[in-house]
Parts: structure tokens; C-alpha cells; sequence
């Protein structure tokens, strides 16, 4: 264990010179994130859904041939003379053309394709916000694991000097064997808390490599000091959930489902709607001849107007708009759903915010008033008044304010992206703002 621990800190302290920062992990995650790269197929896929429904209301044409070789065996009758084997040749060809005069399942399988097409550009803004959260989120996840690697090594030193003291102390008689115990815990409490940290920097490691699929090379460039956080504007939260309402991606996904299920029920309607169709055919043909020596060599033209009633087919027609109907249903009730689900993480995501810099702020002062409390038990255990125990508390509890603060700090961060995702607004220039706030770290 002890072996791990010290791979594991080397691994942090020999760190490369390259750095890279949000963007950066952006861009890679945006040309190898398997996800995304899914959901940009899937929208080209869904691209050619207009052109399919489009063909049922353009022209038909095909080209039939058909040749055959004919053989008959003819037997000697009062009505036959030239009985015996006879063999002849027939062929056919022609070109047939069809164009649809008035076929509304065709129009409104067209009109439906239009809202799938529209649907499929909202899914990829959704696969992007997707992207940008989790690139944030992946990105914070490793400065959060190696700010806590950093400040539990500095606790880990500090203890490790407390606990050599008590020790010098036990020795020479000015200090209990209590003394040196208590450091001694708080040591090996501070080593398990350094192999946690360390393995969680380790599994945010992969999981950026995961979203951008190549190794991550350098260190991430860390907040600029402080770190200046703005509260939502407007800062009501009622006008975020009446925005959300209005532009949210997911409310308008819902929607665009209700939509497609709406044209569906007309679409299965139109089942019992006549068809008319303009229609025109070129044939050309050849038939052999079999008792006498004569061929025929027809040609064809046709053209005119093909109708077709539907009268009844099984109940097909009726069962498939009921299921249309029900689906329809569904969709609302979805919609619904997806709504009070939109005005609730839009809640969550604005509470965020706004308690988080209420959060944040509060914890600065705790920080601050903890380092007075670790110089003054630090003061009073040289005069006497304080123990090694004292100090060994006030530094943990400053390590613990410092841990909260980190986690307090991404936590709001995060929370602004999901807001703007919350109402449909997060784009690329929300972390190219946040990338601003970055520097290299030394």
C-alpha cells in the first residue's frame, strides 16, 4: 500500500509542461466523443427522411422487359395438319409512368417527415449541450480531484510535523505518549484520505480520456484566484421557469412528438381517402407464330387517369388509427411530463446558483477564520495554553473548509451551465467565458 502511495504522488509531482484547458478538451471531446459522434449520424441519417417522403408525390417511371421461348408439342387432329414439335419466340417491352393527382397519405407523410427533420436538429442541440455539460463536468472533476490531492498533502505534511514534534516531545519528557498517539491516528486517517484522493484524480484521468478518446497529456489550467461568480439575471427565478417553458430543448422535443403523433392520426384517416393517379405506358411486343409462318408485332400507348376507392380492408384502416389515437395520448401526457420535469431542474439548476455564491462566500470567510484558528493554536501550543491535539484539529478543520470551498466553487459553475442548458441557451461561448477564468497553473 505504502508503494501505491508513492506511484501515485510521483505520478502528480512529475508532471509534463504542456497544459491544456477547457476548450481544448472541448474540441477533442467534439471529434472523438462516441456519443456525439452517434448523434451527428443519426441526424444525417434523419436528413433524408424528406427526399423518401418527397418521392410519393413526384413521378413513377419504370422500364419492363420480359422475353420467352415457347415450346409446344402438337398432336394430329381432324382440325390440324401439321402436327408435331413447334417452337417460337415472344418478347415485350415498355416503359409505364405514374404520377400521383391526389393521394393525401403521401401529402401528409410528407408534411410528418418535415417535423422529424426539424426534431432530429433539436436532438443534435441536445447531444451538443449534452457534450458541453459533460466536458465541464469531466473537466472540473479532475481540477476538484487534484486540488483535494494538493490540500490532503499539505494537511499530510503539517501532520507529519506534528506528529515528528510529539515524538521529539515523548522523547525528551515535555510531551504525553497521548500526544504522540493522537498524531499518529491523525497520520495514518491523513495517508487513507491521500489514497482516495489520489485514486480519484486517477478515475478522473480516464474518465477524460474516455470523452475525448486520447490520452490526457499536461495539466489543466485551474480557476484564477478568486473566482468571481455572478448570480443569474434576471435574478427571479419565476422568469427562468416562464423561459424555460418557452425555449427549453427538451419541452420543444415533447412537443414536436405531439406534433408527429397529431399528423399520424391523420395520416391512418387517410387510409379510407381515394387515390387518383395520372398514368401513361409505351408497350412494344412480339408473338411467334405456332402452325403458320406469320408473327405479330404489336405497339401500345396508354394514358389516362387511374382511381381507386378503398372499400374495405379488414379493419385495418380503423385499428391503426385507434393506435395512432392512443400513441397521441401518450405523447401529451409526455409532454406534460417533460414540462414539469424542465421547470424543476430550471429550479434546481437557479437555487444552484444562487446558494452556491451564498455558499461560496460563506465558506471563504470559513477558510479565513479557520487559518486565524490554526496561527492561534498553532501560538498558544508554543506558550502552552493549546495542545498538540488543538493544533492537529484546527488543521484538519482548515483542510475540510478548504475541500468544501472547492467543491462549493465547481458545484456553482456547473449549476450557471445547466441553467443556461436548463432553457435552451447553453452554446459554446458559455465556456469559452468560463475558459477565460483559467490559468496555468505553476
Amino acid at each position: 500500500m505504502v508503494r501505491l502511495v508513492i506511484a501515485l504522488v510521483a505520478l502528480l509531482a512529475v508532471t509534463p509542461v504542456a497544459a491544456f484547458d477547457l476548450l481544448d478538451v472541448f474540441r477533442q471531446a467534439q471529434l472523438n466523443d462516441a456519443a456525439y459522434a452517434a448523434a451527428k449520424a443519426q441526424y444525417q441519417a434523419s436528413q433524408e427522411r424528406i427526399p423518401q417522403a418527397r418521392a410519393g408525390l413526384l413521378p413513377n417511371a419504370s422500364f419492363d422487359a420480359g422475353y420467352d421461348w415457347n415450346g409446344i408439342d402438337v398432336k394430329t387432329s381432324s382440325l390440324v395438319t401439321n402436327a408435331g414439335q413447334r417452337d417460337y419466340a415472344s418478347y415485350d417491352y415498355g416503359i409505364s409512368i405514374s404520377q400521383p393527382v391526389y393521394r393525401r397519405q403521401n401529402k401528409l407523410g410528407y408534411d410528418q417527415a418535415k417535423i422529424q427533420v426539424t426534431q432530429a436538429e433539436t436532438d443534435l442541440e441536445l447531444a451538443n449541450q449534452d457534450l458541453l455539460l459533460r466536458t465541464a463536468t469531466a473537466y472540473f472533476d479532475i481540477l476538484r480531484a487534484r486540488a483535494n490531492v494538493i490540500n490532503i498533502q499539505s494537511l499530510k505534511s503539517s501532520v507529519t510535523e506534528q506528529l515528528e514534534q510529539a515524538k521529539r516531545n515523548f522523547a525528551v519528557g515535555t510531551a504525553t505518549i497521548t500526544d504522540q498517539r493522537e498524531a499518529q491516528a491523525r497520520y495514518d486517517q491523513v495517508i487513507a484520505q491521500e489514497i482516495g484522493f489520489l485514486n480519484e484524480l486517477q478515475v478522473s484521468t480516464f474518465a477524460l480520456e474516455v470523452l475525448t478518446g486520447v490520452p490526457v497529456e499536461g495539466i489543466p489550467a485551474g480557476l484564477q484566484q478568486p473566482v468571481v461568480l455572478s448570480p443569474p439575471a434576471p435574478d427571479d427565478i419565476n422568469a427562468w421557469v416562464s423561459q424555460a417553458y418557452r425555449t427549453s430543448l427538451q419541452a420543444l422535443r415533447a412537443n414536436q412528438n405531439v406534433e408527429i403523433a397529431e399528423t399520424e392520426i391523420r395520416l391512418q384517416r387517410a387510409g379510407h381517402n381515394p387515390t387518383l393517379d395520372a398514368v401513361a405506358a409505351l408497350t412494344q411486343s412480339y408473338q411467334g407464330s405456332v402452325f403458320i409462318d406469320i408473327t405479330q408485332e404489336t405497339r401500345l400507348g396508354v394514358i389516362g387517369l387511374q382511381l381507386s376507392i378503398p372499400i374495405y380492408q379488414g379493419g385495418a384502416i380503423s385499428s391503426r388509427t385507434r393506435e395512432a389515437i392512443a400513441l397521441h395520448g401518450r405523447a401529451s401526457r409526455e409532454l406534460e411530463d417533460t414540462r414539469r420535469n424542465v421547470a424543476l431542474s430550471t429550479r434546481q439548476a437557479y437555487l444552484g446558483v444562487s446558494t452556491g455564491i451564498a455558499e461560496v462566500n460563506a465558506l471563504r470567510q470559513a477558510v479565513a477564520s479557520t487559518e486565524l484558528q490554526v496561527e492561534s493554536s498553532k501560538l498558544g501550543y508554543e506558550v502552552g495554553v493549546r495542545t498538540a491535539v488543538d493544533v492537529l484539529n484546527a488543521e484538519t478543520l482548515l483542510a475540510a473548509a478548504r475541500r468544501d470551498l472547492i467543491q462549493a466553487v465547481y458545484n456553482t459553475i456547473l449549476s450557471q451551465l445547466r441553467l443556461q442548458a436548463a432553457v435552451g441557451r447553453l452554446v459554446q461561448a458559455d465556456l469559452l467565458g468560463i475558459n477565460e477564468m483559467l490559468v496555468v497553473e505553476n
